[in-house]
């Protein structure tokens, strides 16, 4: 299976350390998500999410964790079965990793998962140039969170797309317009109290100029179920707009630009960003 690897990672351009640990990153998720269509995950849920849109759409970044959405409710599903398979795929391809699912201190229905190997080791086990690994310590983990939204907003469409490495499989993913709509709800409902997520705000300038169309019916049923709009309300283009700019005013750009760095191979991309740039590009949405 090494060549396996080796012909993943020859997709890349890698020039440094972060490169080679946002390569390998991204090769776990593939075959991570190649277990989970093994144990037949996607008749039941869809892909979503930022990894979802760089794997299957083109985003021209890298992406941390993977973020699935049941395509119903269902409060007795269970991930265990569908954590162990992708411990035994990424097993079958020499990595060695745990895995776990999360146990949370209240009942949510996100169901959460974290893949974890030692980025040392996984390194000398690709045989990595010795500078490489020698910069990384000894006990450095590399971690892959994965979610499942057990209760989702209903009102999305999917569509099967295809991953040809490690193996051709394939697997089903939210619509671009409903992706789009789940990440305006992310960038107008996000709690502030954490960190600036610098990655919303650089996909959604990927969105704005690749794929504006956005649902806005899609966006009005996770704002419903998120608390953030009243059930007899619903968004249309003058209010969603109050929102955005409201959201763009309280944006802090240089966390946001700290934030996304690490992910992205040109940060002069970044040089424009402020929030007449944000509300300028904001006006080439074309709602559903």
């Amino acid at each position: 299976m090494q060549s396996v690897i080796n012909n993943m990672l020859s997709k890349f351009s890698i020039k440094n350390t972060e490169d080679t640990i946002n390569a390998l990153r991204e090769i776990i998720q593939q075959i991570a998500l190649a277990g989970l269509w093994r144990s037949k995950f996607f008749e039941y849920a869809a892909f979503y999410g930022g990894t979802a849109l760089r794997l299957f759409y083109g985003l021209d970044r890298f992406s941390e964790d993977i973020d699935f959405s049941l395509l119903k409710p269902m409060q007795k599903f269970s991930f265990d079965k569908y954590i162990e398979s992708i411990k035994r795929e990424l097993q079958s391809y020499g990595f060695v990793v745990e895995t776990k699912l999360s146990n949370k201190k209240f009942d949510t229905p996100i169901k959460t998962g974290v893949v974890k190997t030692n980025t040392h080791n996984l390194l000398l086990t690709i045989k990595t140039e010795s500078n490489i690994i020698h910069s990384v310590p000894h006990n450095q983990s590399l971690k892959i969170k994965i979610e499942v939204d057990t209760l989702p907003a209903l009102g999305f469409s999917t569509e099967i797309k295809y991953l040809l490495q490690p193996i051709p499989f394939p697997a089903r993913i939210f619509s671009l317009p409903d992706l789009f709509a789940g990440k305006m709800h992310a960038i107008l409902c996000r709690n502030w109290n954490h960190r600036v997520k610098g990655r919303d705000w650089y996909d959604f300038v990927w969105y704005v100029t690749y794929h504006p169309e956005l649902n806005l019916e899609y966006l009005t049923a996770k704002m419903h179920q998120s608390g953030h709009l009243a059930d007899n309300e619903s968004i249309n283009k003058q209010k969603f707009f109050e929102y955005l700019n409201s959201t763009i005013q309280r944006l802090d750009i240089t966390q946001a630009k700290k934030d996304i760095q690490n992910f992205i191979k040109d940060a002069e991309a970044l040089s424009v960003w402020s929030k007449d740039f944000f509300s300028a590009i904001a006006q080439r949405i074309v709602f559903l």
